[in-house]
């Protein structure tokens, strides 16, 4: 069946919407990948691998924390006439998973390369807005879960950095044996 006028335009929004919803996250990892292969030297890929373990980790463990302390229905189950673009189960909305991987991804690449770093914080940005777009989240779901993202991030990166210097022989590291 063709869609013409209205039905047509709206089909093409809801693909618009619908994609970045449910994509874009695996573009973003994509392109962390190419950074990490391409951009980083021997030390700089072991650190970053480090930081995103660990990251994932955090990441996580942030999400079920904040999920067990706040539920909030997706917005097709609170209002019915609400259709999700996506196709999704109605559990609990909070956090948004994607949001926290965006935040997670954008963070790390931000706290290596500023420029690529802002880049990323915007496409972060539009996961977590197609998300909401998508009717799938409110907009408190997703701005948690790019803090949390963000912030296990931060930490990761902190403990990462500190745990390889830590292994690292001193005489590697420039100080005096």
């Amino acid at each position: 069946m063709e869609l013409h006028g209205a039905d047509h335009h709206t089909a093409q929004v809801d693909s618009v919407i619908a994609w970045p919803a449910n994509y874009l996250l695996w573009v973003m990892a994509a392109g962390a990948v190419a950074y990490w292969v391409f951009r980083e030297n021997r030390a700089g890929k072991i650190t970053l691998a480090a930081s995103a373990i660990i990251g994932l980790g955090l990441t996580l463990v942030f999400i079920a924390i904040a999920a067990r302390l706040h539920t909030d229905p997706r917005p097709f189950v609170q209002n019915p006439r609400l259709h999700p673009l996506i196709a999704h189960s109605a559990d609990n909305g909070f956090p948004s998973d994607h949001s926290a991987a965006a935040g997670l991804i954008a963070t790390l690449i931000a706290l290596r390369d500023r420029l690529l770093g802002v880049v990323f914080g915007l496409v972060a940005v539009i996961v977590a807005a197609a998300r909401v777009a998508a009717h799938v989240h409110h907009l408190q779901d997703v701005a948690i879960g790019l803090v949390l993202g963000a912030l296990a991030a931060t930490i990761a990166t902190v403990l990462a950095g500190f745990a390889i210097s830590r292994r690292t022989p001193a005489s590697r590291r420039g100080a005096i044996t």
